[in-house]
């Protein structure tokens, strides 16, 4: 991970989005207190990144190798971030199932970059080890998030805990950007020549 900077920092890019951006775990706040739609609105909210992700999985599998895999992923986190601070102020169901939707494409566009990237750039012998990082980062930004999320809600309340997640995640991508320019430099995401690994 010290020799390829692209793979600390997108694994680094993932795991702070998806602390700071942890929306979800408040969507029954959301249903019961602020848009009053009760268990069945809650329902099709949980499902919508589900139908964005899987939606944006057929969508790119039928495009050409991307060109700016590095700028993609930026943009597309920075789109997650915006897509959270919409959701978090939204008062209308149609419009927070939009944002969770699109939340649920833009994951994706993510996890796709990351885990090609993962694959390609990793040397065989370390795979294993790298893949195992990579488990450990995304469960615990998972948990995290979700006690991130539960405690600003507590502390702040849920629109201020929302709002300011998309708004920490932004910054996360502005911070990773600058501490690894290789990030915005990446283009493709073809297997580069090996690099044998350290003894």
């Amino acid at each position: 991970m010290r020799d390829r900077k692209v793979i600390l920092a997108a694994i680094t890019l993932d795991m702070f989005a998806v602390m700071f951006g942890g929306a979800v775990a408040l969507l029954p706040i959301y249903a019961t207190d602020i848009l009053k739609v009760g268990a069945q609105g809650l329902g099709v909210m949980r499902a919508a990144p589900s139908v964005g992700a899987l939606v944006m999985a057929f969508f790119l599998a039928h495009l050409p190798p991307m060109k700016q895999a590095g700028r993609t992923l930026l943009l597309a986190v920075t789109g997650f971030g915006v897509a959270t601070i919409v959701f978090g102020l939204s008062a209308s169901l149609w419009l927070s199932i939009a944002m969770l939707t699109l939340l649920g494409a833009l994951d994706n566009i993510s996890v796709v970059i990351r885990y090609t990237l993962l694959l390609s750039q990793t040397p065989d012998e370390l795979r294993g080890r790298i893949s195992s990082i990579n488990s450990i980062f995304i469960g615990m930004s998972n948990e995290l998030g979700s006690f991130e999320s539960g405690l600003a809600a507590a502390l702040f309340g849920p629109i201020l805990a929302v709002v300011g997640g998309g708004i920490g995640t932004i910054l996360v991508v502005l911070a990773v950007a600058r501490a690894w320019p290789e990030m915005l430099k990446l283009k493709t995401l073809d297997i580069p020549e090996r690099v044998p690994a350290p003894p």
